[in-house]
């Protein structure tokens, strides 16, 4: 993890805590943001996919992005993703003028893009937006790669997109993500949107984690960064045996959103398990197994 990068490191895409009718809890969201900031991560990432962005109306996203930033002295960017191009530069001038240090943005979904398209769409966004933005690689729901080519080739051209979330569970992609870009920017972060690649993101070159796990055991994950800082090969493999045995989280219920705002629900009860994805509830087995995986009595 080269210490001139900047967003390196830990990052959170936080939950967005909902009360019992499926409303936004601000009050909720404070504490899981005092959490997460006291638990020293590098950056919170608002409105992932994790946070439910997709679910949100257009003034929900506004509110949530003023009311949030307020929230936690540490770096922050707020995914202003959008089917809606003038929704994704409104979202992003709110965010900067609020205090954020960049944006998150998807290629467009629903509509099958070519790799012209998505260069076509990022070059307008990098000649449009006036702050620091990132791009976020997730294939498995937008039907689109944003290749290391493109990477490589809006890097070059845009010195504020500061870096790419590579949600691909293929360590290989991201590698050559990582390899591509370097060439052409030594300051262009790449992000593994996988948990367990942390580690091996780092060795490969890469910038740091966007991780949901953060959302429960952050401490564990600044810990996997201060052994890497450290040289400590035995933290180091330990850190990453236990992120492996967590991943099963991932496996537990029907919607992960609900199972992990569950498990923060039932560790630190500041929230509820509620998410605004249906059919996600876990059933008493489910909610047995979560315990026992993170110790909740």
């Amino acid at each position: 993890m080269t210490q001139h990068l900047r967003f390196t490191g830990v990052w959170c895409p936080s939950i967005t805590p909902m009360d019992s009718e499926g409303q936004i809890d601000y009050d909720g969201l404070k504490q899981h943001l005092t959490r997460l900031t006291d638990a020293r991560i590098d950056v919170i990432l608002l409105m992932g996919s994790i946070g439910e962005f997709a679910s949100f109306s257009l003034e929900e996203r506004l509110t949530l992005i003023r009311k949030a930033r307020a929230m936690s002295s540490l770096t922050m960017v707020a995914n202003v993703s959008s089917t809606c191009l003038s929704d994704v530069f409104l979202m992003a001038q709110t965010a900067y003028s609020s205090g954020y240090d960049a944006v998150m943005v998807l290629p467009p979904y629903y509509y099958g893009q070519t790799e012209n398209q998505v260069l076509s769409y990022f070059r307008e966004i990098g000649h449009r937006l006036d702050g620091k933005w990132f791009a976020y690689n997730f294939p498995a729901r937008t039907g689109c790669d944003i290749t290391p080519e493109i990477a490589a080739t809006l890097a070059a051209e845009f010195p504020h997109f500061a870096g790419i979330k590579d949600t691909v569970d293929c360590q290989s992609h991201t590698r050559n993500m990582i390899h591509a870009t370097q060439a052409v920017r030594d300051d262009f972060a790449v992000l593994s949107g996988y948990d367990e690649y942390f580690i091996p993101n780092l060795i490969a070159g890469g910038a740091g984690v966007i991780s949901g796990l953060n959302n429960v055991m952050p401490e564990l994950f600044v810990q996997a960064r201060e052994a890497w800082q450290k040289g400590d090969l035995t933290a180091l493999t330990h850190a990453q045996r236990e992120i492996g045995r967590f991943m099963a989280i991932y496996a537990i219920g029907d919607d992960f959103v609900t199972t992990i705002k569950t498990v923060v629900s039932r560790k630190f009860g500041y929230c509820t398990p509620v998410s605004r994805n249906a059919g996600g509830t876990l059933n008493v087995e489910q909610l047995a197994t979560v315990d026992h995986l993170f110790g909740i009595r």
